[in-house]
């Protein structure tokens, strides 16, 4: 801050977050220290480049006053970021009641006798801020790995076709699953056929058996116990 006799200036440094091709804005603040009216008037030495408003005006007495400057969309960023383009606010006591429509030059001339007081603003040129850098892709706490990618932004071959196995085999194990339950599914309905029909021989030889009991009772029991084995066994595979 500049404090003089007539105003407080802040800030003494125009600070603009430098950006190609687009126009960008900071303010100035005069402060009044007097119980007078004081007139002001805004120079630069590169009037094309920058607009102030208002680049004159009165402040009241014990008052304020606030000032926009902006500088036009460059083309190209000066070397290093350094600007030369300087800023000069001049200020003078006026008579109550003059506006900003009352201002004249002659008012800043110090050849006529005027008592002028001078304050000369540098330009800075602020970077912009940075967005934050994304966060690497599995760094995080309780991510699950991923796979790796060649620069080429393709998957390495290696994991290609492993996933290409892990989806194959659950296929192949379902396969063979329905074919396995398929083939038991036919032997156990050929093993009920295969019942079925020894029941009824067993029913006919009980028959012929009533009319001839003798060396039957043994084949009876042989093929019952036959039945037996083969409806334990296929019962055992399904």
């Amino acid at each position: 801050m500049s404090t003089g006799e007539l105003l407080d200036i802040e800030p003494l440094e125009l600070k603009f977050p430098f950006e190609l091709k687009k126009q960008i804005s900071c303010s100035l603040q005069l402060s009044n220290r007097t119980d007078s009216y004081v007139a002001f008037k805004v120079k630069t030495t590169n009037p094309k480049k920058y607009c102030v408003r208002p680049n004159t005006g009165v402040v009241l007495p014990r008052s304020a006053c606030d000032i926009i400057v902006t500088m036009q969309a460059q083309k190209e960023a000066p070397p290093d970021m350094q600007c030369k383009d300087k800023f000069l606010l001049q200020s003078v006591k006026v008579n109550d009641g003059v506006t900003a429509k009352d201002i004249t030059a002659e008012m800043f001339n110090k050849e006529l006798g005027n008592v002028v007081e001078e304050c000369k603003l540098r330009v800075v040129y602020v970077a912009p801020p940075q967005p934050p850098s994304p966060v690497p892709e599995g760094s995080e706490e309780g991510s699950s790995p991923r796979g790796s990618v060649s620069d080429n932004g393709n998957i390495n071959g290696s994991e290609v076709a492993s996933v290409t196995r892990s989806f194959d085999e659950p296929q192949d194990k379902s396969v063979e699953a329905r074919a396995l339950i398929r083939k038991l599914t036919e032997e156990k309905d050929k093993a009920i056929q295969q019942g079925t029909k020894l029941r009824q021989e067993l029913d006919m030889l009980r028959r012929e058996g009533s009319k001839s009991q003798g060396g039957i009772s043994f084949m009876i029991v042989v093929i019952i116990g036959l039945l037996g084995i083969i409806l334990g066994y296929f019962m055992k595979k399904t």
